[in-house]
Formats: C-alpha cells, sequence, structure tokens
C-alpha cells in the first residue's frame, strides 16, 4: 500500500512516519480506542466530506461510553479533517479520526492521555473492484456478535472489531466476500463491519439497533432517502432463512458503500444479480454526489 504524505495527531499536521505511539501505550494491550471511517467524494462543485458532523458526534459519543476524555472539540476534530485532506491535495477519498488511550499507567483502570489521530488514505471500493455494481457472495459465519450486556456495540470502539475481524477473516477463508454475523439470540446482526438490508415485495426490511449492531451512518442515510421517496422501510428481527427468502439483499456501510450480495451460503438471493430496489437505492446514494439526489439534508460538507 502506498501511504499519504501528510497526517494529523495531537494537534499538528506531521509526516505520516512521524506519528507514533508507544508499544506501552493502553490502547496497544486494551485496545481502548474508538474511531470513525468517513467518505470524501468528488461532486461538480468540489471535494465534500460526506456526514462529516454525524461522523465526529459519534465519535465523542463512542467516547463518552468508554469514558474517555477528549482533548479536543468536535469543531476542532473537524477542522484536523479537514487539514489533512488539504495537507494531501485533496487526493484521498477516505478519513479515519481516531482517539485512544496512550501512555501513562498500566493496568486496566489506569489513567493515560487521550491521543487523537485524523488519517486519510485512498481507499476505493472497499470489498473488491466492481462489487457496488456486481455484487457479492457471502456467508453467515460460525462466529456471533456479543451479547448486549457484554459490549456496547453502539460504541464504534476499536475493541469491537475483533470480532468483525473473526467474521471477516473466516469469509476469506472460505473463499466468500463477506461475513455475516448472527446476534446472540440466533437471530440476524450485520456483517462483519456493515449493516443489512434485505428487500421483500418492494419494502426494505433492516435488522434493529437492539441486535448486537452498530447504528450506521450510511445505514440512516438509506432510511432516510428510502421513506423520502416512497420505499417502505421496516426495522425488525429476521431469521437466519430470510437471507435465502428475500427478493434482494446488500451490505452498507462507510467503506463499502451499498454493496449487493448475489448469493448467501452457496442459496442464490433473488435473481441472482443486484435487483431493482437495490439499484434506486444505490441511484440515490451516489446521486447526492454527482447533484441528481438533492442534499435537503446538509450532509454534504465542504472540504
Amino acid at each position: 500500500m502506498q501511504y499519504p504524505e501528510w497526517i494529523w495527531q495531537n494537534g499538528a499536521i506531521k509526516r505520516w512516519a512521524e506519528a507514533t505511539t508507544h508499544v506501552m501505550a493502553h490502547v496497544v494491550h486494551y485496545g481502548s480506542s474508538v474511531f470513525e471511517g468517513i467518505r470524501c467524494y468528488q461532486t461538480p462543485s468540489g471535494p465534500v466530506i460526506f456526514r462529516l458532523t454525524d461522523h465526529n458526534t459519534r465519535l465523542f459519543a463512542s467516547a463518552k461510553i468508554y469514558d474517555m476524555a477528549m482533548p479536543y472539540s468536535l469543531e476542532q476534530i473537524n477542522a484536523a479533517c479537514r487539514d489533512v485532506l488539504k495537507a494531501n491535495d485533496n487526493t484521498t477519498d477516505y478519513l479515519r479520526p481516531v482517539a485512544y488511550r496512550g501512555l501513562g499507567g498500566f493496568g486496566l483502570s489506569a489513567d493515560t492521555p487521550t491521543d487523537v489521530a485524523v488519517a486519510t488514505w485512498k481507499m476505493g471500493q472497499y470489498l473488491g473492484a466492481s462489487v457496488v455494481d456486481q455484487g457479492i457472495d457471502a456467508c453467515v459465519s460460525s462466529w456471533q456478535r456479543f451479547a448486549p450486556n457484554t459490549l456496547p456495540a453502539g460504541a464504534k470502539a476499536g475493541g469491537n472489531y475483533l470480532s468483525g475481524q473473526l467474521v471477516a477473516r473466516e469469509a476469506r477463508r472460505l473463499g466468500f466476500g463477506e461475513g455475516i454475523a448472527l446476534a446472540s439470540t440466533g437471530l440476524l446482526s450485520e456483517g462483519a463491519g456493515e449493516n443489512l438490508f434485505l428487500v421483500f415485495d418492494g419494502a426494505l426490511h433492516t435488522t434493529p439497533i437492539s441486535a448486537a449492531l452498530l447504528n450506521g451512518i450510511t445505514r440512516n442515510t438509506i432510511i432516510t432517502l428510502a421513506r423520502d421517496n416512497g420505499i417502505e422501510v421496516i426495522e425488525r428481527d429476521l431469521p437466519r432463512e430470510y437471507l435465502y427468502l428475500c427478493d434482494e439483499l446488500f451490505m452498507c456501510g462507510t467503506a463499502a458503500e451499498i454493496t449487493p450480495i448475489r448469493p448467501v451460503d452457496g442459496r442464490q438471493v433473488g435473481s441472482g444479480k443486484p435487483g431493482a430496489v437495490t439499484r434506486r437505492i444505490q441511484e440515490l446514494f451516489f446521486g447526492l454526489f454527482d447533484g441528481k439526489t438533492p442534499d435537503k439534508y446538509g450532509w454534504l460538507e465542504p472540504v
């Protein structure tokens, strides 16, 4: 991978190789970080950051859940995101603000400073070239999501993604594009790092936030766009077998954007191709960036 030249860390733009953390920092041993993934898109009016403030508001919410003091304000983190994009000449399309417990005392409850960085790089299509158009093959993982009273799924915390790593790596090992996890209830939860939408009779069905999933900002975007354009959205518990019975199926997330799923566990979904509702949702979503979908929501924040 070719890394960009500049990164923001603890209040300053610096060269990528200079943004270091001590090996005895709390985060290295205990996974004590919170982070965001944010896309930057080129539009006819210039580069924009998609829902920057919403993403970084969630960053602060995740830090609050884990009792992590933030040394910068929301406005300062937003400015850091813009600054690091500009430092790299707006040649990147993905932002990663991250806050983590740094070097200080030792032990789980140790007092440490909170370090903050904002990195940016060229993401492209996260799950592979052409998958947004053609779709992927997925499988249900043997790994389940954590129970709701064990880890807070509503926080976008680094430690939570150990679960996602198990799901994703198992799927790749078995030859699938991505994995799908069940909740501790045995009902559907989400993908390794993406939310799920199933289509039945023209309506979108998605699992509720109580199903051990992150309430994704792309998920919220899709629900909003769908309802505003006459597509019914139903949030409800869903059993595993509905993955095989739905008319259409797709994953969504900042990195994955809107990725159709063709078969699950080798069972064809619908026609085996991205369906009409999935295509309509893609049109509405990507239309935000080419001007075809009016941004009446204030989601496009200029760099």
